[in-house]
């Protein structure tokens, strides 16, 4: 009769995920060992092994970092566009934290090759997931008349998960809040700069622009 476990699941693949965002697959057994408390063969039993471990630990980071961008942009009372300011001046505090590490999420997209291989997929399912809650914020916006009509959302979606992703980078090297900031915003001005387009197409045209908020 096998012995029952004494672990919690979910705790050993939050260590595991701590390790991996720091070294990535080249993380090893002992370095696992080491943050989980498990023996290399209870890890093997429970996981499969270490690049089990590793996915299982980067559905979870992605799943976790998916539910966070989507509460941040979730609906409530400002509009969808204060909302994405709102949480890219979050992150750039966020990032610009001494003690934060890079998320697994992020560290995968450094490591993926861009070939047919299970760390690409992942990878490639990470960006569609988060594209997807930036892109159904912007075409909140669009339908409200705060972008064009012929805004490109999805191109503007993956655009906010490079910027993010990168701002994440930029404060794990060490760049402070007040640059984190300034990049955030200056992000932001690609959907000022979608606004004014529009409102010089219109007067191109002869009709009058649309004056901002």
């Amino acid at each position: 009769m096998p012995r029952p476990r004494k672990f919690v699941e979910s705790d050993v693949v939050s260590s595991a995920s701590e390790v991996f965002a720091a070294h990535g697959l080249a993380a090893t057994l002992d370095d696992l060992v080491r943050a989980t408390g498990l023996g290399k063969q209870s890890l093997y039993n429970a996981f499969g092994g270490k690049r089990e471990l590793f996915f299982r630990a980067l559905s979870e980071d992605r799943e976790e970092a998916t539910r966070a961008v989507s509460e941040a942009l979730g609906h409530d009372a400002a509009s969808p566009l204060e909302r994405i300011r709102g949480h890219m001046l979050t992150m750039a505090i966020e990032f610009s934290s001494s003690d934060r590490r890079v998320s697994l999420t992020t560290r995968a997209m450094v490591e993926s090759t861009g070939e047919e291989d299970p760390l690409s997929t992942a990878t490639k399912a990470s960006i569609e997931q988060l594209a997807g809650i930036y892109a159904q914020c912007l075409e909140h916006a669009r339908e409200n008349g705060d972008l064009p009509e012929d805004a490109n959302v999805q191109s503007l979606a993956v655009y906010f998960v490079a910027i993010t992703r990168g701002m994440e980078l930029l404060g794990r090297a060490g760049v402070g809040r007040a640059v984190l900031t300034a990049v955030a915003l200056d992000a932001l001005r690609v959907l000022h700069g979608q606004r004014m387009e529009e409102a010089d197409g219109r007067t191109r045209s002869g009709k009058p622009p649309v004056p901002e908020d």
